[in-house]
Parts: C-alpha cells; structure tokens; sequence
C-alpha cells in the first residue's frame, strides 16, 4: 500500500483528539465484562453506541468533549510521504482518498456527498450518539457524521482476533465505516435501527454492505485523481493489501468472535454477518467497483 509521496495530506478532515480529557467521565460503557459482552455480541465495528443501546446516555450526548484538540495530526502529517511511514498519517490518507472517491462518485450519480469527519480519540469519547469507550471499537455517529477511531484497536485486530494486520486492514476498516456514511446519505443505514439481530437481519444486511463499499473504494482508490494534484492519493495497492483486508474481515465476523469468546456460535444474535459474508462481500465490491453491486438487501 503506496501513497504518493509529494501529495499534500488534508488534515482538516481528522480531529486529533488523543489525549484530551472527557468532561464528568460520563462513559457508561468500558472494558472488563462489558467490554466483553460487547465483542462477544458483534456491537463493534459498526454504527453509533446509542443505536446499538450499548450507552446510558439521552441521545445527542455533546461532542463539546472533543474541544480540547491535541491537533497531532496537523502537525506532522503533511504529505503522503507522511502516510507512508506514519500510522495515524496513513488514516488521514485513507480518510482523504476515500472521501474524494466518494464525492465524484455520488456526484456522477446526480447525488451531493456530505463530508465526515474521522475523530482520533483515546480510550473514552463523547459523540452526538451518545459516550462511548474504545471497547465498542471504531463506529460511525450518524448524529454528528463522524467515524471514531482509538488506533489500539488495530493492535487488538491482530492480537486478541487473530487478524494479519497490515496497512490495508486498517484502510479496510477505516473505508467501513465510511461505507455507512454514505448509507447515511442515501438513507439506507435507517434500516438498522430496528434492533433486530440474527443472520438475515437488517443489521447484518446494513454492515454487509458497508463491506462492499469499502471494496468498492478500494477498486477504485489508485484511479481516483485528487483535486490538488489531479493524481490519485493512493498509487499502489498490491495482493498482499487485499489479503490484509480479507484477513480483517473475517476476524471481526460475528461466527468467529462468537467462538472464540464464547465457545460456541449462535446465529441468531448475529449483527454483522459471518466471517465467509464479510469477505465475500468485501470482494464483491472490490471485483466488481460497482455500487449497484452492493445491494445486500435483494
């Protein structure tokens, strides 16, 4: 996975907020066994906590907590050559490039594509969709149109769901959530709000698709010209890439965390689809680079 090294990063689209204090604490969610329970159930990796009624708090909990911005990102990465030799860089990059891949896309759908902002934060955070902490892992806030990434959660896709790893695996998950951004725009991520759980449940079909968006973007990412540069942000992405992600998404499918936290699986509590669905998926959208491919719900 290769950026272009004399590309200008914008960061604007990241808020750094590492390190920054959360006014009152007010996280009623953490690690130990609540943590657990969350990853055992699959609530992770998906869409805001208060949807997911794994927060305590009313809706529209106030993301002022994020004022205190420690601003890293803006300060060290510049250029893709930034991206290329820094992780939290490389998230900028990823943010960037897919944004710009989505903005031309829904424009040459006759459709306006809204900007997300990524926020970086570290162990407990305040969103319009309620507190969360990093136990949930990285979810996009439909409230506020914000994806929330603590980068240790990469860490743990290797270590504690025996994921590859890799740079891709992060893009991979990054490009997730920015698949439910734009099930936000389309009006599609609604459908998951039912609560329902179980293997064909909206829910499953919801993640299942932002698998494949993120394989679409991924199709199209070394193509995708920048405005600034009129060259694609991201210039190469290997085979090696792609088994990353696919390693990624089979890590957090529901068949597996369920096993390996639980010793058994149960279908029926299923909220983002088994290990074989999220690959699958994942390389529909990358085979083929088409949205309308993406129709989980057919």
């Amino acid at each position: 996975m290769q950026f272009d090294d004399d590309a200008d990063l914008d960061t604007s689209q990241v808020q750094d907020s590492r390190g920054s204090r959360i006014p009152g604490g007010g996280v009623t969610i953490g690690g130990g066994i609540v943590g657990l329970i969350a990853l055992v159930l699959g609530l992770f990796f998906g869409i805001g906590p208060q949807e997911l009624g794994l927060s305590g708090s009313e809706p529209g909990g106030s993301p002022s907590a994020q004022a205190s911005t420690a601003e890293q990102v803006s300060q060290h990465c510049r250029t893709g050559r930034d991206a290329n030799t820094k992780e939290d860089c490389r998230i900028v990059a990823v943010v960037n490039s897919a944004q710009s891949f989505w903005g031309q896309e829904l424009a040459r759908r006759g459709r306006t594509y809204t900007p997300a902002s990524t926020v970086l934060f570290t162990a407990r955070t305040n969103t319009a969709c309620g507190p969360a902490t990093s136990a949930v892992g990285p979810f996009y806030c439909p409230g506020d149109h914000k994806v929330y990434l603590d980068l240790g959660f990469f860490d743990e896709l290797r270590t504690k769901f025996g994921a590859s790893g890799g740079p891709f695996a992060q893009a991979y998950v990054v490009a997730h959530e920015y698949g439910h951004h734009i099930q936000n725009l389309l009006g599609t991520l609604n459908k998951a709000q039912d609560r329902k759980t179980g293997a064909e449940s909206n829910s499953v079909k919801v993640e299942l698709q932002a698998d494949c968006y993120a394989g679409v973007w991924a199709k199209h990412a070394t193509s995708t010209p920048e405005k600034s540069t009129g060259r694609p942000l991201l210039t190469q992405l290997t085979q090696k890439d792609i088994d990353d992600g696919l390693s990624a998404a089979a890590a957090v499918g529901d068949d597996r965390i369920q096993e390996k936290f639980q010793g058994r699986v149960t279908p029926e509590s299923w909220t983002h689809g088994s290990a074989a669905q999220r690959q699958q998926w994942f390389k529909t959208g990358y085979t083929t680079g088409d949205v309308a491919r993406c129709d989980t719900f057919r």
